[in-house]
C-alpha cells in the first residue's frame, strides 16, 4: 500500500477554492476516498532562485492506494502545477503497511 501526500497552495480566491474542490473531487472519485488537512495551512519557507525567501501557505492532501502508478503521478503533478498556476507541486508516496 501506499500513502500519496501532495502539497497544494492556499490562497484566498474563488479560483484556488474551484482548484481545490475540482482536485479532491478527481482524487476522491479515482482512489475512493481523500483526506485533506485543512484546518490550519502550514506555512513554507525557502530560498528562491533568484536568493529572495519565499513564502506560502500549503495544505495536505492524501489518499491511500494499492499501487503507485509513477507516470500516472507525475502527469497528474504537472497538471496541478498549472491548475494551481504553481511551478511545481511536491507529491510524495510512502510506502505502508496497514495492519
Amino acid at each position: 500500500m501506499f500513502l500519496i501526500q501532495i502539497l497544494l497552495p492556499v490562497t484566498n480566491t474563488e479560483d484556488s477554492q474551484s482548484a481545490f474542490n475540482v482536485t479532491r473531487e478527481e482524487l476522491a472519485a479515482r482512489f475512493g476516498g481523500v483526506t485533506a488537512y485543512t484546518r490550519s495551512p502550514a506555512q513554507g519557507l525557502w530560498t528562491a532562485p533568484d536568493g529572495e525567501k519565499a513564502r506560502d501557505l500549503v495544505v495536505m492532501v492524501e489518499v491511500v492506494t494499492e499501487e503507485f502508478d509513477r507516470s500516472w503521478w507525475r502527469t497528474y503533478q504537472a497538471d496541478l502545477a498549472r491548475r494551481f498556476q504553481q511551478e511545481e507541486i511536491h507529491v510524495r508516496a510512502i510506502s505502508v503497511d496497514i495492519p
